[in-house]
């Protein structure tokens, strides 16, 4: 078990070459060297149809595009998307003959013409062929993407970026299919604020997994705090945070929840999991599970409190776009008289990447008050460092998946120091709007918080190719 998240692995693409046969051939053997190579240096491995099995390794007509089609079966789950390059005009029919089954977004890429290169023999009349290609897919109903400049040279800064925002939209697309959420433990009787509709979830293609925490209990009764694995997570977990004050045992029943946790979540499949946190834990074992949860979205097992799965979902989405830990947490407090200012909070499941420093493992001072100082050790006490972010949220209502999305900015402002749990000052603009459009919309009191900004690939990916409907806040 490492110690820190892996780093998200970008997305292969497989390369679509158009061709209008009386262009010359020289500019689609440029594009297939230079698109290869670009690709390469911005970290991207790449899938070409060989030059030999077309004209130039080009499509132009049906029957070439029945060929890519084939390879691109061939190559089914080795690629996430498809760049189409037009490194001339292009032809729409081979286009589509090729990629309408292709399964994976398209984004359309096409070469600008040089004012000094405007001879027949020399131009490219691409810009006019990307609109070729885009009426004939918007007819044939084929999702696509087309970013800006309408046209860009792969050489460039803008091209770069072109590509970051697709591989961050990719990651988002193919990672919600076939997505496995777990819901371990039922939802706690007060919190009907984070109800959710399984089949809504299914028809998205997410599977939701649900186990009952007497399966939890059972597996950490079994075992022994010489056991491997509980030895291992007693030494991650030691490292991984401040101890003092902890009783032994507390921390040795955290040490196997945690084994528990990771052992549902490989056996399931779970690519992000939310807990039910109280009140049995405190109740039967004397721990919250607040710093597990911030021990494993530390490492990237995106994971959720109060078993909140319209969260554990919308992080997860959130951390494949910004390949970066991922947290769920409170719409907590105003900052005093500032509009644009609030408190985002909860008892500690913030990833130590998120954090000033490590923090220090507490009592839960507010659920004290209900099971009595002492039985409900594992908050994660520390602040959020400040840091660009993009924040979302997941309902599912008459059957369908609805998001909203913002960005924001944690500030260095400060907060008082017997302030309990993890905590941060988070700046929105126009934060009273949001909270507004938040509220009227019926979304839950949480909130999913990734470092960066990247709601726009989020966006596009989760309202074209995830079918969802998404609020910008």
């Amino acid at each position: 078990m490492g110690n820190e998240k892996p780093a998200e692995e970008r997305t292969t693409f497989a390369l679509f070459f158009g061709n209008r046969g009386f262009f010359p051939a020289s500019l689609q053997a440029e594009a297939r060297k230079e698109m290869r190579e670009r690709l390469k240096q911005l970290g991207h491995r790449t899938l070409v149809l060989g030059a030999s099995h077309t004209r130039y390794g080009a499509v132009e007509t049906p029957a070439e595009g029945e060929l890519y089609a084939k390879f691109l079966r061939e190559n089914r789950g080795r690629f996430g998307g498809v760049i189409l390059c037009l490194p001339n005009f292009g032809d729409e029919t081979g286009a589509i003959a090729a990629l309408k089954d292709c399964g994976v977004p398209i984004l359309i890429q096409a070469y600008p013409d040089e004012l000094d290169k405007m001879a027949p023999e020399l131009r490219r009349d691409a810009f006019c062929g990307k609109f070729s290609i885009m009426d004939v897919f918007y007819q044939s109903r084929l999702k696509f993407t087309a970013l800006k400049p309408h046209t860009v040279h792969p050489s460039t800064d803008r091209f770069a970026e072109n590509v970051d925002y697709f591989d961050r939209m990719c990651r988002v697309v193919n990672g919600m299919k076939g997505m496995v959420v777990g819901a371990v433990g039922a939802r706690t009787t007060a919190f009907k604020t984070v109800r959710i509709d399984e089949v809504a979830l299914q028809r998205s293609d997410i599977t939701m997994e649900t186990l009952d925490l007497s399966d939890i209990f059972a597996r950490m009764a079994a075992m022994k705090d010489t056991d491997r694995q509980v030895k291992a997570k007693a030494k991650r977990l030691g490292d991984y945070t401040n101890w003092r004050g902890v009783p032994e045992q507390a921390f040795s029943n955290i040490c196997k929840l945690g084994v528990a946790l990771d052992q549902v979540v490989k056996e399931y499949g779970m690519d992000a999991v939310a807990v039910r946190c109280w009140i049995e834990l405190q109740q039967q074992l004397g721990i919250s599970p607040c710093v597990l949860l911030s021990e494993m979205n530390d490492r990237g097992v995106v994971t959720a409190c109060e078993v909140d799965v319209g969260n554990a979902v919308a992080m997860y989405a959130l951390s494949k776009a910004s390949g970066n830990v991922v947290t769920c947490l409170d719409w907590n407090n105003n900052y005093g008289e500032e509009d644009d200012k609030c408190i985002l909070f909860h008892c500690g499941p913030v990833p130590r990447t998120m954090m000033t420093n490590k923090g220090r493992v507490t009592d839960h001072a507010i659920l004290a008050n209900a099971v009595g100082e002492g039985n409900a050790f594992g908050p994660c006490q520390g602040r959020i460092k400040p840091t660009p972010f993009t924040f979302g949220s997941m309902m599912t209502e008459d059957g369908k998946m609805k998001f909203f999305l913002g960005k924001g900015q944690f500030t260095k402002d400060p907060i008082a120091d017997d302030f309990f749990g993890c905590a941060g000052v988070a700046e929105i603009e126009n934060l009273q709007d949001v909270l507004q459009t938040v509220g009227y919309a019926g979304h839950r009191h949480h909130v999913s918080v990734t470092p960066d900004h990247v709601v726009e690939p989020v966006y596009e990916a989760l309202t074209k190719y995830g079918g969802g409907e998404v609020t910008l806040v």
